[in-house]
């Protein structure tokens, strides 16, 4: 793997990290201040800023891995048109080969870039929704404080303790959607330890 797909490779589990970090349970007052933090702090605003200009360099190179990926299908595609017009005869066996490492490499960089992109679309979600879990709560309480003058919880209590539902719910369906994220790559990686090692095997 070449330099930029590690840095990708790496900013990829950092994300993986970060996201299992936000949905970990934590007490409502710890949350507050963790998110009041991430929120006011110039250093981290700083680090955000160059974290958007680094995923448009990882959709340019998510981009240029889509193309590739065509480009060597095509290829593929030539190559067997070819050898069934000249008589049905077999293409080399070390030349096919070339071809699908090729398009396997293009294909993981495109999952690798694609998966990036995609978890920090996540990340970003699931932070403001997790801001807005916190203020909903700082309201609802503030509401339950002041029950001394009124006995049932008014409309907007009612309407507030739905919306902080909702947004759980969201949350929750984003962790199953990080989950298959992860369990994906994980078949990736598998697969690619297991054509490494049939290439290997070839080449002895």
């Amino acid at each position: 793997m070449t330099l930029y797909y590690t840095i990708v490779f790496a900013l990829l589990m950092f994300e993986m990290a970060l996201f299992m970090f936000l949905i970990v349970p934590l007490p409502h007052n710890a949350r507050r201040s963790i998110f009041t933090f991430i929120s006011e702090n110039k250093t981290v605003g700083q680090i955000q800023h160059g974290l958007k200009i680094t995923f448009i360099f990882i959709l340019i190179l998510f981009l240029d891995s889509v193309n590739r990926v065509y480009r060597v299908q095509m290829e593929l595609s030539d190559t067997m048109e070819k050898a069934a017009r000249s008589g049905g005869t077999v293409v080399l066996g070390h030349e096919r080969t070339e071809v699908q490492a090729r398009k396997f490499y293009a294909q993981r960089n495109m999952y690798l870039c694609g998966f990036t992109l995609f978890l920090s679309l996540i990340l970003n979600r699931t932070y403001v929704m997790i801001k807005d879990i916190i203020r909903l709560e700082e309201r609802v309480r503030a509401y339950d404080s002041n029950k001394n003058s009124a006995v049932k919880p008014s409309d907007e209590v009612a309407a507030l303790k739905k919306q902080l539902a909702q947004k759980e719910q969201d949350l929750q369906t984003l962790k199953k959607q990080s989950e298959g994220l992860h369990k994906s790559y994980n078949d990736l990686s598998d697969q690619y330890e297991a054509t490494q090692a049939k290439e290997g095997k070839k080449n002895k």
